[in-house]
């Protein structure tokens, strides 16, 4: 990481039990705004949620190299400068479901309870599915770009919700444009192909404790990111574990359920924050 600045957040809620919430790749933490204001209630006092820009995304600093080690230790050093007596209900979404699996296993002192989307403790291959959408990104002329407008146009992605999704990573400095995204070391990571840090689970069972918080584990029905062969490992991980399915929800359960999802972690926050510790 450079310069040890910590990671860039947003704020939504004035009250409430700690929640913080980790995006997926090329993502940005603002992809979880209308879910945490949800949660933050009407007043604000539902929930004090922070939305973590991972590093590598949005406006966090950059990584020399991938490595989920230090994903989790950079969300702790933000989590513990953001409130250092807090315990946090952490919500992780694909690359940031797998650092929040980490950042409770390697630092429980400041988990409380963990919600993992759509994503399991395991190593899924390589990027493949992802080359696609890196490739369309690199081919746009960033030096030939004129407006906003112009970026749209030329960008190849025909499906509008991820053209969209993947444009929120796009960035004006004066007269000149730029991936906010540490896109270059995505590609790099990608094209190890079967060796993708991205792509892998850092750890084996039996290296770290067991995390004994309660965890809530949702799925997308339509999703294949998480099989009946990951309940195994994910219990031996957590053993507290408990897993909701989303009817009709892709990978992206949150976008595509949002109600659900709000539902679900309000339920979870308030049994969470009911535990004894």
């Amino acid at each position: 990481m450079s310069g040890g600045a910590g990671l860039h957040t947003l704020s939504v809620g004035t009250g409430g039990p700690r929640v913080a919430f980790l995006h997926g790749l090329f993502g940005q933490g603002r992809n979880w705004t209308q879910i945490a204001k949800a949660l933050a209630g009407p007043d604000g006092s539902g929930a004090r949620c922070t939305l973590v820009d991972l590093p590598d995304h949005g406006r966090s600093p950059w990584s020399r190299e991938f490595s989920f080690e230090g994903y989790a230790a950079a969300v702790a050093d933000t989590l513990r400068r953001i409130d250092g007596e807090a315990r946090w209900v952490v919500v992780g979404h694909s690359l940031g479901g797998k650092t929040a699996m980490l950042l409770a296993l390697r630092y429980p002192e400041l988990v409380a309870g963990l919600v993992v989307v759509d994503i399991a403790p395991k190593h899924y291959g390589d990027l493949e599915r992802f080359m696609g959408y890196i490739e369309e990104m690199q081919r746009l002329p960033l030096a030939q770009l004129g407006s906003r407008a112009d970026a749209e146009a030329r960008f190849e992605e025909p499906n509008p919700a991820v053209k969209a999704f993947l444009l929120q990573n796009l960035r004006r400095d004066g007269e000149s444009w730029r991936w906010q995204a540490n896109l270059g070391l995505v590609a790099a990571d990608a094209a190890r192909g079967s060796a993708s840090a991205i792509a892998d689970w850092p750890i084996e069972i039996g290296e770290v404790t067991p995390f004994d918080g309660p965890v809530l584990w949702v799925a997308g029905a339509e999703s294949p990111y998480i099989q009946p062969e990951d309940i195994e490992p994910m219990r031996a991980l957590f053993p507290r574990v408990r897993q909701i399915t989303v009817k009709g929800a892709s990978h992206w359960v949150h976008t595509d359920a949002p109600d659900v999802v709000v539902e679900a972690l309000r339920r979870f926050v308030a049994r969470t924050v009911e535990v004894p510790r």
